[in-house]
């Protein structure tokens, strides 16, 4: 559930299709974002599941798995 309501976020920010995204996938290398849509990827993370992310934290996020295990673990606590 997670994975799927990120999935769709970065898919509409960046206009790619949702099955492109995997949990493997680079939020930086891997679908062409620049810093803006990495900003807005996070504002709109953070909306949806309602947390927001500490700077640290969005510095050590590489892949969609990784923004996954964080909202599992933030969230509902």
């Amino acid at each position: 559930m997670v994975f799927e309501k990120i999935r769709t976020i970065i898919a509409e920010q960046i206009g790619i299709p949702e099955d492109k995204i995997t949990p493997d996938t680079s939020l930086i290398g891997d679908i062409g974002a620049d810093s803006l849509d990495i900003f807005q990827i996070i504002t709109n993370i953070e909306e949806e599941f309602d947390l927001e992310f500490s700077k640290d934290s969005v510095e050590q996020m590489k892949t969609v798995a990784d923004a996954v295990e964080y909202i599992k673990a933030h969230v509902n606590n």
